[in-house]
């Protein structure tokens, strides 16, 4: 029968770490916490193969004389807090004391650091959680700690580790989300010799803004202030219209502490229903303030997530505030001119009116499978034009080994139905279909066929798109750059993190080049655009692709409906548009007799 027995602290570390340092990134942001927290205004991180081999973090805070850098490396020892209720006024990005004596018990690791009052500094050597040495070094005013071979006391966990570019793109995801959280401080941040970004103390989030995210996104920015009933909101998000495909850069800020809070994304995200399309998210940089009191960070180990005490009326607050800039923003008035509705209850949006859709029936099935769930669509039914607008046909789909069946032949055109629906009257019913998804779907399945034989027609522009990305999404575009350049693109490398467009694909618009490629590049940053599987790469360009190159006309003739029906069941699966969304739907007698109640 086996003893209860107390761990050795060496153990009881190791077990800490597995909590708290999940990964080389962690450690960076451990390191830099406390480097804020040391009231640093300098801060230089440097790392190799993805943390594997080096992180070091070097500020000019305050540093520690040698009684306090020992006593740091014990188990819950700190200076941010001395009780229970510190907790609910804490203002310093750190308080549990776990995380020094965790990383060490891990790695070998090095402390060098230096007080004002003390004319020598302390080095102190510990691997894989026992000490090597304590000794005096030369240094100036603050701390250096260099992190190397990490988790070489528990060799299991490398093997949890990531490629080295995925672990240095989550280190610079962290660094640069703590120099926006602190533009008064200078952020050097290096990769492998490389320097990734430099960016100097900033008087304002906008000037940081620019330096880490680029020009063109800074630009794409308005700033946000509001604040009432003890509650702080302030930042920049995107205009109207500004969008990406991704969250990646929708970031919030609880008390400056950078945080994954599902109350302000779901918020911002509510904010924007009217200002971007289903599927984009906005650009937000957004710092809220509370009484410390209110939220409770001490939920998560790694401090990622916070829990608010009034949740409900935390969201109200930054939906009121978000909805009244973008009002401002679309009617010209200066800032604070048409404040929200004091009554604003934050809710999710109304049921729609339509019930879900049914997927559409198979050619040849039965079309009573469809009997549930059929729309209230008010039809309002544009005549067919006598001289319609062609709109800019697909190119021919790829041919079918075997003759398909193609019931939409029988079909009989009645009229457009708000512009992008075209209704028919068959044997069986009615039939509406979403002349966008049908457009999609042709066009997908052609771009498949032109990427698989790599003859993808090109054209090139008069005047290039320059393009400005952030250090992450430049090492994505550097390592697809062969790849979208052998898919109608030609992008050339011009300087640091800038690259230029030449040519694009011959069915882009050249103004859609710059968004398009953010798209593809978030898409990549998702791991959708694998780079070591070319076919699902091509697959996914090609659904990218798909939705920017239908450009529908406001109305189209019988002739031009009747072609794209033609053309959509001569591809490989007509049911669907590459989201997976029904290109029509068919609404049978039966269900049309029991809707009139006959």
């Amino acid at each position: 029968m086996s003893h209860v027995r107390i761990l050795s602290d060496r153990v009881a570390n190791q077990i800490a770490a597995g909590e708290v340092i999940e990964r080389p990134a962690a450690v960076v942001k451990e390191l830099v916490e406390n480097a804020l927290d040391a009231g640093a205004t300098r801060i230089e991180v440097e790392f190799r193969h993805g943390g594997r081999s080096l992180m070091q973090v070097q500020d000019n805070g305050s540093g520690m004389s040698r009684d306090d850098a020992l006593l740091a490396l014990e188990r819950h020892a700190t200076s941010k807090i001395a009780e229970a209720a510190d907790l609910d006024r804490l203002a310093s990005y750190g308080f549990r004391g776990e995380a020094l004596p965790s990383i060490a018990s891990v790695s070998r690791f090095e402390l060098q650091t230096r007080e004002a009052a003390s004319d020598a500094g302390t080095e102190i050597l510990v691997n894989g959680g026992k000490f090597v040495h304590v000794r005096d070094c030369g240094r100036p005013v603050g701390t250096r700690i260099a992190v190397t071979q990490l988790f070489n006391s528990v060799p299991a966990r490398r093997k949890f580790l990531k490629t080295d570019a995925t672990e240095a793109a989550h280190i610079v995801q962290c660094v640069r989300l703590y120099a926006l959280a602190c533009p008064q401080t200078a952020f050097t941040l290096v990769e492998d010799g490389r320097v990734i970004f430099r960016s100097p103390e900033c008087a304002t989030l906008a000037e940081r803004v620019a330096e880490i995210f680029g020009r063109q996104t800074a630009e794409a920015l308005v700033p946000l202030a509001a604040a009432e009933s003890g509650l702080g909101l302030s930042g920049l998000i995107g205009r109207p219209g500004a969008g990406r495909a991704t969250r990646h850069e929708m970031i919030v800020f609880v008390n400056r502490r950078p945080v994954d809070s599902r109350t302000l994304n779901y918020a911002l995200i509510e904010s924007y229903q009217e200002s971007l399309p289903k599927g984009r998210y906005p650009l937000a940089f957004v710092f809220f303030e509370c009484d410390p009191a209110e939220v409770d960070v001490n939920v998560h180990p790694a401090k990622r997530e916070v829990r608010f005490r009034r949740e409900p009326a935390v969201r109200a607050f930054v939906i009121r505030s978000v909805l009244a800039r973008l009002r401002e923003l679309a009617t010209g008035a200066a800032p604070g001119v048409a404040p929200a509705p004091a009554d604003f209850v934050a809710r999710p949006p109304e049921p729609a009116s339509i019930p879900a859709v049914p997927a559409p029936v198979r050619p040849g099935s039965a079309p009573a499978a469809l009997a549930a769930g059929v729309p209230r669509l008010p039809l309002h039914l544009a005549p067919v034009a006598s001289a319609p607008l062609v709109p800019p046909a697909p190119p021919a789909p790829p041919a079918s080994d075997a003759p398909r069946p193609a019931p939409a032949l029988s079909w009989r055109f009645v009229g457009l139905a708000h512009g992008n629906y075209a209704l028919f009257e068959t044997a069986a019913g009615l039939v509406l279909l979403d002349r966008r998804a049908a457009h999609e779907r042709v066009w997908f399945e052609r771009l498949q066929e032109q990427f698989r034989a790599g003859a993808v027609p090109s054209q090139r522009l008069l005047l290039p798109v320059p393009m400005e990305l952030d250090p992450i999404l430049t090492a994505l575009l550097l390592d697809r750059l062969a790849f979208l350049n052998a898919h109608g693109f030609e992008i050339g490398e011009f300087g640091r993190n800038f690259f230029r467009v030449e040519a694009v694909p011959a069915w882009m618009e050249p103004a859609d080049a710059e968004p398009f490629l953010r798209d593809v590049l978030g898409a990549c940053r998702e791991g959708r655009v694998p780079d070591r599987n070319t076919d699902l790469a091509r697959t996914e360009l090609a659904r990218l692709a798909a939705a920017k190159a239908v450009r529908l006309p406001v109305t189209a003739g019988e002739e031009e409906i009747r072609g794209l029906v033609r053309q959509l069941f001569a591809t490989h699966s007509p049911l669907t548009n590459p989201a997976g969304r029904p290109t029509y739907i068919e609404l049978p007698h039966g269900e049309l007799a029991r809707r009139f109640q006959k």
